[in-house]
């Protein structure tokens, strides 16, 4: 049988399930379409510059972004995470050197970056306090729990 998890591992029945960061959906998200981007651009650059640059230079700084991107993905929730981001944000942008639509294209995801972490931020926090105020809602009805679909229900027998 596989290893459970610690959240398996602590899990009992009627526990609520625990709500995912929006913030670090939407970055991750954006990171991945950005690692797919930086794959596709170091082979255009790799047709376009090889007579230029070293083929070698071109893959192993493609490849290397490329797992950058995608490695940011697992640390968005420690506080590193974001500022990685934005750092891999730039480095896009400076691609652009090797080929300049790249400025333009770098430029878009890092305002697609700015505004998913902005709007997760604010959704996350939305949803906090709605389990809040569920919560409370909750202590304050106990007895609401027990009868939630039951009424205007007619028994018949």
């Amino acid at each position: 049988m596989a290893k459970l998890t610690k959240a398996q591992r602590e899990w009992r029945p009627g526990m609520p399930k625990k709500r995912r960061s929006i913030r670090i959906m939407f970055a991750s998200t954006v990171l991945v379409l950005e690692a797919f981007l930086v794959l596709f651009a170091t082979l255009a650059v790799f047709g376009l510059q090889r007579d230029v640059l070293s083929p070698a230079i071109i893959l192993t700084g493609g490849l290397v972004l490329f797992a950058a991107l995608i490695g940011t993905c697992a640390i968005l929730s420690k506080p590193a995470g974001p500022v990685i981001g934005w750092i891999l944000q730039l480095v896009i942008i400076a691609t652009g050197f090797l080929e300049p639509m790249m400025f333009l294209i770098g430029a878009i995801f890092a305002a697609t970056w700015w505004y998913g972490l902005k709007t997760g931020m604010r959704l996350d926090r939305e949803n906090r306090q709605r389990d809040r105020e569920q919560e409370e809602w909750e202590k304050a009805h106990p007895e609401g729990l027990e009868d939630t679909g039951t009424a205007g229900t007619a028994v018949t027998d």
